[in-house]
């Protein structure tokens, strides 16, 4: 069974199905027509790091285009770590004293509740929840399940690179007994960044059956 199982996977892994369950996961439960009066970005990770660098990222922009909006940052209790972030957003002019802290939780369902308690005024707020893709449509239920009423999201999903990857093998020297992949871009490149989405997605979906059976969200 376990066999079979990651055969499928790696089968699935040719296909777009890996990438279509992502974006499904950060968009299905985001959309807002609001003008947000709260920006949360929510981190998990070290600095830098590629999924916090990328939140940041997102956070910036949605500054730059709510410029009144307030900024929460929520990562566990990490003074560095913290400080480096509020550092990365300022960098990307984001006006510093619109900056929040909330140091509290270390799980989407403690941060929420934490926010709640220590910002009560957020709870009838307008605000939009930065964070991964795949952990977008968790967050946002679970914001709503602490008493949050207007809530959207934005998912800090990757830009396509638009290039040509394409390589002459033979003029770098190719041997001739190794298979030429030069033009197979789904084996040298898609195939292992859609595994990568496919563990992603699994451990997402455990999360939500997590969440689901304690009421979470």
């Amino acid at each position: 069974m376990l066999g079979i199982f990651f055969f499928l996977l790696l089968v699935f892994s040719f296909t777009r199905i890996p990438y279509d369950i992502t974006a499904w996961l950060g968009t299905s439960n985001s959309a807002y027509t609001f003008k947000p009066d709260a920006i949360i970005f929510l981190g998990g990770s070290g600095m830098p790091s590629e999924a916090n660098l990328i939140r940041l990222y997102y956070t910036a922009v949605l500054s730059a285009k709510y410029p009144k909006s307030k900024i929460f940052i929520v990562h566990p209790k990490d003074t560095a770590v913290i400080s480096d972030m509020r550092e990365e957003l300022i960098l990307r002019k984001t006006d510093s004293c619109l900056i929040r802290i909330e140091k509290r939780g270390t799980n989407t369902r403690e941060q929420a509740l934490c926010l709640a308690q220590d910002f009560p005024e957020l709870l009838t707020t307008k605000l939009v929840l930065v964070t991964s893709a795949e952990n977008m449509r968790r967050t946002v239920s679970t914001f709503r399940k602490a008493g949050f009423i207007h809530v959207g999201g934005q998912a800090s999903f990757e830009n396509a690179m638009f290039a040509d990857l394409e390589f002459d093998y033979k003029k770098l020297g190719g041997k001739k007994y190794i298979p030429d992949v030069s033009s197979n871009l789904g084996l040298r490149y898609n195939c292992w960044n859609y595994m990568k989405l496919e563990i992603n997605c699994l451990r997402e979906f455990t999360a939500i059956l997590y969440y689901k059976l304690n009421g979470w969200m």
